[in-house]
């Protein structure tokens, strides 16, 4: 990636990270460490295992392009490597609202070195595609773990019968675009949202035989390669529920007898609140919001969600820094490859 676009991505994380810093009580930040203790800690290494996964879901759909498309690799590059460039997305997607404008042509610039702009790009959408789509499962996980371990009245069943026609829905959108491509389809939808409409037309016009390719090689690959695509989506929901050991640090500190299960359904109803509110720089408000209502809903107190929202949100604004300085280091990585 060129020097100037490392920096522009650099800076405007780390100009988003400190507004999100500044809206921080330092006072209730440092009572709430203080009362996580050395769960805290646990919890940021625990991000750092959880993103091995998601790289490695990354990887095996890049290198399962890679052996459809019988090509060798221009400039090879590390599964650390890919580590590295899979936190720096995320971080810039937590601080950029709408998510996707940010780390997904951060990931395509790094990458394009690497294996060529059509590849990386394709690569990209389809692995953002099977991040989104185990959401949608994870979801279902949750509605169903819900139903055979807690009561149902009428109000909780209409809202769990709302959340299983949503995700069987969103199921059969991703399935949809993975056997037909989704590039040229998404553009199309934001072809007709006012705002976005004169920009999404000139980029098709521009880039229609481009968007035509990726379609086409995420149709191939989702087509011919069944076992990277059953493996990189196992590789995300299982990222997802080991996920909720978050939950189970949080709340330990105040509930000795929390168990895994309502730690896994908390998380499912929050990240699907949360994610409704994607447009959210961070998703301010809503995440919180979402811990209040799944702690509630399982008859736990309100300190307790405000406690586990407190923690997350440090938690992430901790790997935003963290992703933000690697980029600085693959930019210097780079130099150094290159004298």
């Amino acid at each position: 990636m060129k020097k100037k676009y490392q920096n522009g991505f650099f800076i405007f994380g780390i100009v988003v990270l400190i507004i999100m810093v500044t809206q921080l009580d330092f006072k209730e930040v440092w009572q709430g460490l203080q009362r996580a203790g050395y769960w805290f800690f646990a919890d940021i290494l625990l991000w750092g295992f959880l993103y091995i996964f998601n790289t490695a879901a990354w990887y095996i759909i890049i290198r399962s392009s890679e052996e459809k498309t019988a090509s060798p690799t221009p400039k090879p590059f590390s599964f650390f490597w890919l580590y590295k460039v899979t936190i720096s997305g995320f971080a810039l997607n937590y601080a950029t609202p709408g998510g996707l404008m940010g780390g997904e042509p951060y990931r395509i610039m790094e990458l394009t070195p690497k294996i060529g702009s059509s590849r990386a790009s394709s690569s990209v959408i389809l692995y953002v595609m099977t991040h989104i789509f185990s959401h949608f499962w994870f979801w279902l996980v949750g509605v169903f773990l819900y139903i055979l371990t807690r009561p149902v009245n009428f109000a909780v069943g209409v809202m769990l019968c709302a959340t299983l026609v949503f995700c069987a829905l969103g199921i059969w959108f991703f399935n949809v675009g993975y056997r037909k491509g989704l590039a040229f389809r998404m553009m199309n939808i934001l072809s007709h949202i006012p705002g976005a409409r004169r920009w999404a037309t000139g980029f098709i016009e521009r880039n229609r035989e481009q968007l035509d390719t990726i379609d086409r090689q995420i149709a191939d690959l989702h087509k011919q390669n069944p076992r990277t695509f059953l493996s990189a989506v196992l590789l995300e929901v299982a990222c997802r529920i080991l996920s909720a050991f978050e939950i189970m640090f949080c709340l330990l500190v105040l509930m000795p007898s929390v168990n895994f299960i309502d730690c896994i359904m908390i998380l499912a109803f929050t990240s699907l609140f949360a994610n409704l509110l994607f447009f959210i720089p961070l998703q301010l408000g809503g995440r919180e919001g979402g811990f209040l209502m799944s702690t509630a809903g399982l008859k736990m107190s309100a300190s307790a969600g405000i406690f586990v929202g407190l923690i997350v949100r440090i938690r992430e604004l901790i790997w935003v820094a963290i992703g933000l300085v690697l980029i600085k280091i693959n930019k210097k990585s780079a130099k150094i490859a290159e004298n």
